[in-house]
């Protein structure tokens, strides 16, 4: 390695390892924390990052940097450096230029701040108390102005914040998917509204005892390749995975008594985030080698397991007569074909992570369009229950009873994370054309799921784009994978198809 790459390299293992110490306090904040230690949770989180920042800011690594790269244009000089080297120095810049706009203050100020509001957040949540919340949000969403203000942007300040989570994302090309996307979702869920519906979703919302439900889950884990010597699982009352190193992955999961399949699709879908963290190359460990490609990515990976996977009937000709033989009570009498029927079923609801796929993307864009209107300084924070119960009545047809289960029920914006939700859509789609891919490139793939195999997709996945961590970008990957670029069409015929058999629309 060029002596000069190994300095940047040194000092980028350096930042990386405080970003992972605040991690690691956030997730003991979400799992383990006592309740009243959030205020001195916010002052240590606030801290570490801080120091983070002025590290990756100062004028240690701007050297480091600038031995290799043109600052102000990010121009590389490649003498010495191979392809992936150039890579990971192009990626270092690009991350330092984001970064570098940001003053000090504001990213220590902003960092208290949300940490202080995600405790408040699930104080207003269980007393469903937005009020509680609101002047918080307002904090939030005017910082975060700022910060597109100081990142700069073309067209929307929406878009400099997208960019931070799906690098070459605008609003305008996800508006685009999204305009092909809705009317066949508000048809296709109209059309399946009016037809009768299959299976036996009774039976999914009896009694299950919750450490059953954990042993199951865990099975799962094991068998999707998860490496419990180098991760694990906890509860929390929203699940997320956090990395700390390869070596380090965690993940956590929630349960509920009187429907089985909330663990056990909350489980599949951050195993999904998890295999891609500890298929990382721990060599570029602390630099952008060692890094999802963006949120978009890594969302396709937990629902492709979580969908493609976990939805699809190959999956449950294995695993269906296992998870009957742990509840023969609730099960015994439930055909394959009736729970396969039971678990696609199509019910409009309020919550998104209870969402089927067919309405899951309208809960997104839902979130997308008041984000752009709040960012637009269009309304106001005070009107965002009455906007979001609007909405939902709007493309789901049902309205929330309070705003715990309507505006209060994500973490995303109390935590500072605007311009995060449209991953979840865009993971939807390339989870779509990735597996679409690994079905064409790996012999009889449904059938090996049938029969248990689920390595086969786990090894295709990690030499495919685990590996590869910031190698290539999003748009890149996909032409590479699956020979087009990112659209919503495989998508609308994935579900199409599927729903159309089902339900017979």
């Amino acid at each position: 390695m060029n002596s000069q790459l190994e300095i940047l390299v040194s000092e980028l293992r350096v930042i990386t390892q405080l970003r992972r110490v605040a991690a690691l306090l956030s997730w003991d904040q979400e799992t383990y924390m006592p309740s009243k230690g959030a205020q001195a949770r916010a002052d240590q989180t606030a801290l570490v990052l801080t120091l983070s920042h002025a590290r990756f800011t100062g004028p240690d690594f701007r050297r480091s940097l600038a031995a290799l790269v043109e600052l102000d244009s990010g121009e590389v000089s490649s003498d010495g450096l191979l392809p992936n080297e150039i890579r990971l120095v192009e990626m270092a810049w690009r991350d330092w230029h984001r970064a570098t706009v940001l003053p000090l203050d504001f990213v220590g100020a902003l960092a208290q701040l949300t940490s202080e509001a995600q405790q408040v957040w699930e104080e207003a949540r269980q007393k469903n108390d937005f009020a509680r919340l609101a002047p918080y949000l307002e904090k939030i969403f005017d910082m975060k102005r700022h910060e597109a203000d100081y990142l700069g942007f073309e067209d929307h300040p929406y878009d400099a914040l997208l960019d931070g989570y799906e690098p070459g994302m605008t609003s305008a090309q996800l508006a685009g998917l999204i305009d092909t996307l809705r009317p066949t979702l508000v048809d296709l869920s109209a059309r399946i509204g009016d037809a009768s519906q299959p299976g036996r979703a009774d039976a999914l919302y009896l009694e299950y005892n919750e450490s059953t439900q954990w042993e199951f889950g865990m099975s799962i884990l094991r068998d999707m390749g998860f490496d419990f010597t180098r991760g694990r699982q906890d509860l929390s009352a929203h699940p997320f995975t956090t990395d700390f190193h390869p070596s380090d992955v965690r993940i956590t999961t929630r349960l509920n008594a009187n429907h089985i399949m909330v663990g056990v699709f909350s489980t599949i879908h951050e195993g999904g985030h998890a295999l891609y963290e500890q298929a990382l190359d721990e060599k570029y460990f602390g630099t952008p080698l060692c890094e999802a490609i963006s949120l978009g990515i890594h969302e396709s990976q937990s629902r492709l397991w979580e969908i493609y996977v976990g939805l699809g009937r190959p999956f449950w000709e294995h695993y269906y007569p296992r998870l009957q033989g742990l509840f023969p009570d609730q099960l015994g009498t439930v055909s394959l074909d009736e729970f396969y029927a039971a678990i696609n079923s199509v019910f409009p609801s309020t919550i998104r992570m209870d969402a089927d796929e067919v309405t899951y993307n309208l809960h997104i864009m839902l979130r997308f369009e008041l984000e752009q209107a709040i960012m637009d300084d269009n309304i106001a924070v005070s009107d965002l229950p009455s906007l979001w119960n609007e909405g939902m009545q709007n493309y789901l047809g049902i309205t929330p009873e309070n705003d715990t289960e309507g505006v209060l029920q994500d973490i995303h914006w109390s935590v500072g994370s605007v311009g995060y939700f449209p991953s979840y859509l865009l993971g939807n789609l390339y989870g779509c054309q990735f597996y679409n891919a690994a079905k064409a490139q790996i012999d009889s793939l449904e059938e090996r799921i049938a029969g248990g195999d689920l390595l086969v997709l786990r090894e295709w996945l990690r030499e495919n784009i685990h590996q590869l961590g910031r190698g290539k970008s999003a748009a890149e990957l996909t032409q590479d994978i699956t020979g087009q670029q990112l659209s919503a069409e495989p998508f609308v015929h994935y579900l199409e198809d599927k729903y159309g058999q089902l339900y017979g629309v």
